[in-house]
């Protein structure tokens, strides 16, 4: 499948003519005439996919669209294009999430870089966003007992004080302890920790985490 760049710009002229220099260099491309169409069809996935988006354009304009998909959570890459780049405009689009901020016109070797650095970035959101939806997976498949114990664990809590919070015995959390490990496929606690963490688990205790030898 190829990737599906999306061309965001009001200039009929410019979105025609990208599109088809886009599509001779083997992209599948899909043309939006303003922000609201882009918003109104707007893919859900990152995988093989960007956005060429235009800074002014009448009612949404580009930097407001940008917003508007932060907001919403979009993974999709931005490439902006301008006929209008100044420096703030280009450190606030890049703080904000933009892979780059190309001025037209731009030299077709200049717009393909910036687009393969944009979907590569894509791919690589998707395939954490992959990861992450693995192991929520993995957690949801523990008992109610289990996940206490994990987040006890891999905040640092010794086996005797999960017992005592938990009011039970230290060979009891041990055996808990053994199979959350098997159904997360941890090898160590530093692997344990380090699924929480990614998972947001940890809370105010992310940064203070540190394994503790084998009890």
């Amino acid at each position: 499948m190829p990737a599906t760049i999306h061309i965001v710009d009001d200039d009929v002229s410019f979105r025609t003519s990208t599109g088809r220099l886009l599509q001779a260099c083997g992209y599948a491309v899909v043309l939006h005439e303003s922000a609201p169409e882009l918003l109104a069809r707007l893919p859900t996935d990152a995988g093989s996919r960007c956005i060429l988006l235009d800074i002014r354009m009448p009612g949404l304009g580009g930097l407001e669209l940008q917003a508007r998909l932060n907001e919403l959570g979009s993974p999709l890459p931005i490439v902006f294009l301008t006929g209008h780049g100044d420096i703030s405009t280009a450190v606030q689009v890049i703080k904000a999430g933009a892979e780059d901020l190309l001025t037209k016109p731009v030299a077709k070797e200049t717009l393909l870089a910036a687009i393969e650095r944009a979907l590569a970035r894509g791919r690589a959101r998707q395939e954490e966003d992959d990861r992450l939806e693995g192991l929520r997976r993995l957690v949801s498949g523990l008992t109610p007992r289990e996940r206490q114990v994990f987040e006890r664990v891999a905040r640092g809590d010794l086996n005797k004080q999960i017992a005592y919070e938990l009011g039970t015995t230290e060979r009891t959390i041990k055996a808990h302890r053994h199979n959350l490990m098997e159904k997360l496929r941890a090898g160590s606690l530093a692997e344990l920790v380090l699924i929480a963490e990614r998972l947001g688990l940890l809370g105010e205790h992310a940064a203070a985490v540190r394994p503790r030898p084998s009890e």
